[in-house]
């Protein structure tokens, strides 16, 4: 019986950084022939993971950041909060938003964030 293949669904969130990978790379003095040989990838799948046309899997990443000696959180996609598309940022268990100063309050310095009333 054949298995389906599990794909990651069209427009789904990598679970790598493809500069990231890139950036390593270059900084461990590695070429991509070299790094996919090191992981034992297909110089294609290094290739397209770079540019962000395939995912590189947990396991990949792994791979990945111990021939780079590097931590994988450093390759790892950065994640987006849902809160933080809606311009709130959730620190610590409480949300902060940038908001407008209510009226006779001080004006905000640029980049300060207030906390939401």
């Amino acid at each position: 019986m054949n298995v389906p293949q599990r794909r990651r669904p069209r427009g789904a969130p990598f679970h790598h950084a493809p500069e990231a990978v890139t950036y390593a790379r270059e900084q461990a003095g590695f070429t991509k022939t070299h790094l996919a040989a090191t992981c034992g990838f297909s110089l294609q799948l290094l290739c397209d993971i770079e540019a962000g046309r395939r995912n590189a899997t947990p396991e990949k990443l792994e791979l990945l950041a111990t021939a780079l000696k590097c931590p994988v959180v450093v390759l790892e996609a950065k994640r987006v909060l849902p809160a933080d598309r809606a311009g709130t940022r959730v620190e610590q268990g409480s949300a902060v938003t940038a908001s407008a100063p209510s009226p006779g309050a001080s004006e905000p310095a640029p980049g300060e964030i207030r906390a939401a009333s």
